[in-house]
């Protein structure tokens, strides 16, 4: 399936991306296979999704992936529990035995039996079990699952855009992986940060962007840090900074470092960090 030039995916109002990863977007798309991110965290692999969702003008269905989930959570549940309940106290206008009354449709089948076109954005697949990552890209290889309950098959309305997001907290199978494109996104080099920085506050002063990444940067180089400060803690700690009165630009150069705990959010990390910020042994 060809994209259209003018449909093509080439980033959002808050999202900056390179060339590269805008062309594995689009060929996922015009392959019809779902699209698989890894990176660290605060690479903006989940907001990468809104951002398809934005440009494209499509709903966004978000399954959060749960260590405890199984897949036929994801597709849908039958809510056993207010049917014994309205079989129990007769009160409810729903027919006790229509069972088709009682099932939810989970996220998938949101996404599978939504009236338009979605992005469905499958996050943190690495929790899950290597059962259910391959049980799930059977149900989309398909693009239909079974509601056994009522002997009813779901079939997709629509193929949705799919995403699929890991922190390689785990390895993901084999099988898994050879159905799916692949990207890994990296953290984003300087340049790259103050590109995403100008979307994000274009008219921040120059002398303040300089500072604060030049810091920034060399804040992530601390040994033994868990973890490292992301791009959102970076925009969040720029913040920080415009609303501080007392605050100069040169005061980063001089290695003195305020607002730590907006970078550093545990606890063994922010004393390290403010050990070092301390000694002067980074500036």
């Amino acid at each position: 399936m060809a994209i259209d030039r003018e449909k093509r995916f080439a980033g959002a109002t808050h999202y900056v991306l390179d060339d590269e990863l805008a062309s594995i977007v689009n060929i996922s798309r015009a392959l019809e296979m779902p699209l698989l991110l890894k990176g660290e965290p605060g690479t903006g692999k989940t907001m990468l999704a809104h951002a398809v969702a934005e440009s494209l003008r499509m709903p966004l269905v978000v399954l959060n992936v749960k260590s405890s989930m199984k897949l036929v959570d994801a597709l849908y549940q039958y809510d056993t529990l207010t049917r014994l309940n309205d079989s129990r106290f007769g009160d409810s206008k729903r027919d006790v035995s229509d069972i088709s009354a009682y099932i939810r449709m989970g996220k998938i089948g949101q996404a599978f039996t939504a009236d338009v076109r979605c992005v469905l954005l499958i996050d943190e697949i690495d929790k899950a079990d290597t059962d259910f990552q391959d049980d799930m890209l059977d149900v989309l290889d398909q693009m239909e699952f079974d509601i056994i309950e009522i002997d009813r098959t779901i079939a997709a309305i629509h193929r949705p855009v799919i995403v699929i997001t890991s922190n390689a907290k785990k390895d993901l199978s084999d099988p898994f992986l050879g159905r799916c494109n692949f990207h890994h996104i990296a953290f984003p080099d300087p340049e790259m940060m103050r590109r995403i920085l100008s979307v994000h506050f274009p008219d921040l002063d120059t002398k303040l962007v300089e500072s604060a990444v030049n810091a920034f940067y060399r804040l992530r180089e601390i040994e033994g840090v868990e973890k490292k400060p992301a791009t959102r803690e970076l925009i969040n700690w720029i913040r920080a900074l415009m609303v501080d009165p007392d605050f100069a630009p040169e005061q980063l150069a001089s290695g003195d470092v305020p607002f730590l705990g907006v970078l550093f959010k545990k606890s063994e990390d922010l004393r390290r960090a403010s050990q070092i910020t301390e000694r002067k042994i980074l500036f």
